[in-house]
């Protein structure tokens, strides 16, 4: 054990109280100065991060019944604002959007998108305007999400192959789903599935898929270090360790791919043409007329963002709709029923045919609501001062918008804690960013600009699964016992995965065994 002298320990003590009395005196200047929103006194140093449980957000719905909507709160050195109504989720987002479109600076934007240079981490200025053009016009126009449709028709077909092949065995929903969403998006941005088991593979699924969940929850944790900048260097958790081997990992792999593109495009010279995502972003990388210079890190952060968010969001939702229809089979019956009618017993359900059910949507609206994949949506920073309803909300202050209180607000929703997708019977509510009750994309210019095809995913995934199987909880596995529990990150999966037992309903050629 290593010895410290006493007038040593002596002057560690005297460091720590200057520490805590000028943090003090700080805060009880800026509470002079400002008249903030109403929300719990904070400690010195921790400011309420003692409130917080294993699961943020509803530590903040709980906090938000006693001080109301829009509460102030500190995070170690830095004030909180919480939006939790559709007028603050409107304000935030919407009326004073360009207000509120930075990002706070920390550790996971940092290590793990290449210094800021992806699309959700990067600050407010040219490169993320650019950055948000070019997901906008290059990356998720309607015309490149319909030259796509064919990869997600195919991986559809080798999803309820593999589900029909594993008929009568208790299997792990969210594996399948992983699976899927990671082809698809692997089709879509690389070009190819870099991760199957075959010749030019570079990682195996599984472990992809590992990474990806750590990629979540590091992006999402509270990190002592990003609250209290002073004992950064420490990294108390481990965290930053831990981000920073995540990001070696996802860099020898991005490394490989952009080598792999780039090698195609010196081969084939002048007749190359564009066949993926990464294809396009290093063409806009050789661009000189770009406002700022694309670099290969900035392509690579592109990448990571394509890949995780396109396969996050939908298989956490499917997840997610298939356990509520579990627990209320009355709800499975309805949905069958609509499929039957409208789609048959003689083929699958595709794209087009999802305004024609209107149950199908219903149901996916009301697991967005209950279970959005970012609960808090990913924090904004306020680039002035601005004031809602005479509450001052100072520069630097870090915003959420608590979508997953506003999906539980008894003034918008009748007994808001019950599933029931006939609420959205004879309502225009859509998931698009414009009806502020229901936003499990966002809204505004920070809004996820992957939104379309998300949505494109989910629709056709859960339509499908519904039509082409019929589905129950392992023997033994009562409805009641069907855990709901979830896990904080960035994302909102199940804590227990999904396990389930399908049985065809179709006739055996549909599913191409």
């Amino acid at each position: 054990m290593m010895y410290l002298p006493p007038w040593s320990i002596n002057y560690l003590v005297i460091v720590i109280a200057t520490i805590i009395l000028l943090k003090s005196i700080s805060y009880i200047l800026q509470q002079k100065k400002y008249n903030l929103p109403p929300g719990p006194k904070p400690w010195p140093i921790i400011g309420n991060l003692n409130l917080m449980g294993a699961l943020p957000h509803q530590s903040i719905h709980e906090l938000s019944k006693k001080y109301g909507p829009l509460m102030y709160l500190r995070f170690g050195s830095f004030p909180v604002v919480i939006g939790s109504s559709v007028e603050l989720a409107k304000y935030f987002l919407k009326t004073h959007d360009v207000l509120f479109t930075d990002r706070p600076k920390t550790a996971a934007g940092k290590y793990m998108t290449y210094n800021y240079l992806d699309i959700t981490w990067s600050r407010y200025g040219a490169y993320w305007r650019q950055a948000r053009k070019i997901c906008l016009v290059e990356l998720f126009s309607p015309k490149r999400l319909e030259s796509y449709e064919y990869i997600r028709v195919e991986e559809m077909q080798n999803l309820l192959r593999e589900l029909f092949r594993s008929s009568g065995k208790v299997v792990i929903l969210k594996d399948f789903m992983s699976t899927f969403s990671l082809n698809v998006i692997s089709r879509m941005v690389l070009g190819k599935n870099y991760l199957g088991k075959s010749e030019g593979t570079i990682v195996l699924p599984e472990e992809f898929k590992r990474m990806l969940d750590e990629l979540f929850l590091l992006s999402g944790v509270l990190n002592i270090g990003d609250l209290i900048p002073w004992l950064n260097f420490l990294d108390l958790q481990g965290y930053v360790k831990r981000m920073k081997k995540l990001s070696e990992k996802f860099d020898r792999i991005f490394e490989h791919v952009l080598d792999e593109h780039n090698d195609r495009r010196l081969h084939e010279g002048e007749n190359f043409v564009a066949r993926d995502m990464v294809d396009v972003l290093l063409q806009l990388a050789d661009d000189p007329t770009l406002e700022v210079k694309l670099e290969r890190d900035g392509v690579k952060g592109f990448i990571q963002d394509l890949i995780a968010g396109g396969t996050e969001s939908s298989a956490v939702t499917v997840e997610w709709a298939i356990s509520e229809l579990l627990k209320r089979p009355e709800i499975f019956n309805k949905a069958t029923v609509e499929l039957d009618r409208v789609i048959g017993q003689n083929r699958w359900v595709e794209e087009k045919d999802i305004h024609k059910l209107p149950y199908i949507e219903a149901i996916i609206k009301e697991t967005m609501r209950l279970h959005p994949v970012a609960p808090m949506l990913v924090p904004r920073q306020s680039r002035e001062d601005a004031t809602f309803n005479r509450y001052d909300i100072p520069k630097g202050t870090r915003v959420l918008v608590n979508v997953w209180t506003i999906g539980r607000d008894p003034t918008i929703w009748d007994n808001p804690n019950e599933f029931w997708p006939e609420r959205f019977f004879g309502k225009s509510v859509d998931v698009k960013g414009q009806d502020f009750e229901l936003l499990p994309f966002g809204s505004g210019r920070r809004m996820c600009p992957g939104y379309s095809l998300g949505l494109k995913v989910i629709q056709m995934s859960i339509a499908n699964l519904l039509h082409g199987f019929k589905w129950r909880l392992p023997d033994g596995v009562k409805e009641a016992d069907l855990s709901m529990e979830e896990i904080f990150g960035l994302s909102t999966p199940k804590k227990e995965p999904l396990q389930v037992v399908v049985k065809p309903k179709l006739l055996a050629h549909l599913y191409g065994a």
